[in-house]
């Protein structure tokens, strides 16, 4: 009987932050803001291989600061086992500033002066740790201090003592080594006798070797492919795979021909090349994919050129990695796609199965967004607007309040806009809560963005986590001239959400003045999956039965991967609400609600006329806010 693994790999290795240039083209010197993701080889290869499906884990350390926090919580998003990211009281995480100056210049800096990862020590696994992982891979990097070099071979003589594999990702960086200035950690090879030696004592350890040609030159002491494969060969059993770029891949499990082409050898696909950083860490992910699930090399190959192929056409490392879906997909159609950047079908999977994996399955959600009918209410009671964010802030406390009642078992969320809740908004971002936030101006029709057309710009200063939401009144017998007015708002509004990363809520509630029926809404859905729009959410008037049965029909054929409906209560009495959540009962796309006056238009008029204080109107709001969620509970009864 086989060995049953807890895991398919432990990578051992760096991981650290990557600080990566937004200005394409600048010098590094010269770039002016970073975007901030996972770094380092071995965590990128632990997030790339989760990321793709394989049970990965991450041996290493990191700071005892926010950046350390950041790469751990970065590999449990993707499923990668962090309980042996160790944090280390005493160092900080390392970090990487790297930027794109064209086609053949990556420039990087590496900050790695005594970082956390590099004072990994054999105390921070055991032999049965390394036995319960299928695999052991390390990059070459923690070959390169006495300290990490004690740590790394400590781990193989476990592995092998334990018959789990040993992989070696060369992973060659001279300034890593000590061999360049410490600004120069763009140059990728300088020979260096010393550390040819110490490589080749690592080499007969090794089940896989995996390497660039000039890493296979370092390794071997030459600068002849096929003269250091011989030399590898001779002191190893090892299958080795050359990575060779634009050309694919060889992998050599026996004797070494005359050629690399000799080898079983895939060549993948031409593609347009942004940013080549990264790619070796997703090529190996994807082989890894193959090769530990005991796939042939075909196989292997195609998970990994294709991988590696998807991240040279996207800016940044371990974010472009794609998921297995994506991956399959391009695979089957990579031939017809000359820029897998610009393909919308890819784009759009990249982008709806990379997102964050919160299971946002039961939603109660408490919508305060309004802004003209707080405003309009307050002046209507004689109160002063300037209470609004005060109310609001009283809001997000009812809500809280309600989610901490007894039985309260469903995900809690908020609707808040930044014009009077911003400061409700600050207290709730970082609690794991779905957050809501409207760009539309309010009751614009055709359908205007709040701040004007430069929605990118807007969304840069967003948290990630806040979720786009736009309202807009549409229905599809609209004159043509509103209807593309309106249709050209929201494309491009999608479009920037892709860019910035921030998932989109598209609310369509039709005019009240114009005739609606069962196929209203569905009909104005279809139109925006037509012009290429793909909400991660869409917030809708409660259906009937029969419309809930063509939304669902719809949802599924042109985006499978939607998260889902949210009911919206356009202040509706509560029984009211109570009976439409009773038509969603047998649709699984509706996910919950967002309701807002339904719930706090009565308890803030008496607030702002003065006859509750802040305690009551919590009470209120929370008493009407539970009489929601307990007509969710029982909508199936």
């Amino acid at each position: 009987m086989s060995k049953e693994f807890k895991f398919d790999v432990i990578c051992l290795g760096r991981a650290a932050v990557d600080l990566y240039g937004d200005q394409i083209g600048s010098r590094l010197e010269d770039v002016s803001s970073f975007s901030k993701s996972l770094g380092g080889s071995s965590g990128n290869i632990a997030f790339g291989t989760a990321r793709l499906g394989l049970n990965s884990s991450m041996l290493t350390r990191v700071g005892d600061e926010h950046m350390g926090r950041f790469v751990r919580e970065e590999l449990a998003r993707v499923g990668c086992d962090v309980s042996h990211v160790v944090t280390d009281p005493k160092r900080l995480t390392g970090l990487v500033l790297l930027s794109i100056k064209d086609n053949d210049s990556f420039p990087l800096l590496f900050y790695r002066n005594d970082c956390a990862d590099m004072a990994i020590d054999s105390d921070d696994f055991d032999l049965d740790y390394i036995a319960s992982s299928k695999s052991l891979l390390i990059t070459g990097t923690h070959f390169s201090t006495k300290q990490t070099n004690a740590t790394s071979l400590k781990a193989i003589e476990y592995a092998r003592a334990a018959g789990t594999k040993v992989i070696l990702d060369i992973d060659y960086r001279p300034v890593l080594w000590g061999l360049t200035g410490l600004g120069d950690g763009e140059t990728r090879f300088v020979s260096n006798e010393s550390v040819t030696e110490h490589l080749m004592s690592i080499l007969p350890l090794c089940d896989l070797i995996v390497g660039t040609e000039e890493e296979i030159h370092i390794a071997a002491g030459s600068t002849d492919t096929i003269e250091c494969l011989r030399k590898i060969r001779a002191i190893s059993n090892a299958e080795i795979v050359v990575k060779r770029g634009a050309l694919g891949c060889s992998v050599f499990d026996s004797a070494i021909p005359d050629t690399l082409d000799d080898g079983f050898t895939s060549y993948g696909v031409q593609v347009d090349v942004l940013n080549v950083l990264g790619a070796g860490d997703a090529f190996l992910s994807g082989f890894l994919r193959g090769w530990l699930r005991d796939e042939n090399y075909e196989k292997c190959c195609a998970y990994a050129n294709a991988c590696g192929a998807l991240v040279v056409s996207r800016h940044n490392c371990s974010p472009a990695i794609p998921s297995a879906i994506e991956l399959d997909n391009y695979i089957a159609r990579q031939h017809s796609i000359k820029r897998p950047d610009l393909d919308p079908e890819l784009n759009n999977l990249h982008r709806m199965t990379t997102r964050s994996p919160a299971q946002w399955d039961e939603l109660c959600i408490l919508a305060f967004d309004h802004r003209k009918q707080f405003y309009e209410m307050a002046r209507e009671l004689n109160a002063d607007p300037a209470q609004i964010g005060y109310l609001k802030q009283l809001l997000v406390k009812a809500a809280v309040a309600g989610s901490q009642s007894e039985g309260f078992d469903f995900q809690a969320g908020v609707l808040i806009d930044d014009t009077y809740g911003q400061d409700a908004l600050n207290q709730v971002t970082g609690r794991n809560w779905w957050i809501g936030r409207p760009v539309e101006l309010p009751s614009s029709r055709p359908l205007e963005l709040e701040g004007g057309r430069s929605i990118g710009s807007r969304l840069k200063d967003w948290p990630q986590e806040h979720i786009v939401k736009c309202l807009v009144f549409f229905h599809p017998d609209d004159k043509i001239e509103l209807r593309l007015e309106q249709e050209r708002q929201v494309v491009e509004l999608y479009k920037a959400c892709c860019a910035s990363g921030h998932e989109l809520l598209l609310e369509i509630i039709p005019p009240a003045t114009m005739t609606i029926d069962d196929s209203t809404v569905v009909l104005g859905m279809q139109r925006f999956y037509n012009l290429g729009v793909q909400p991660d959410w869409w917030k809708l008037p409660a259906p009937t039965v029969n419309a809930w049965r063509d939304i669902s029909a719809l949802i599924k054929q042109r985006s499978p991967h939607c998260r889902g409906v949210i009911l919206l209560g356009l202040d509706a009495p509560l029984s009211v609400l109570e009976t439409a959540f009773r038509a969603s009962a047998d649709f699984d796309i509706c996910k919950g609600f967002a309701v807002g006056r339904s719930i706090f238009s009565a308890p803030s008029k008496a607030w702002f006329k003065g006859d509750i204080d802040d305690s009551e109107l919590i009470e209120q709001v929370k008493h009407n806010y539970l009489r929601l969620v307990n007509a969710w509970r029982n909508r199936k009864a």
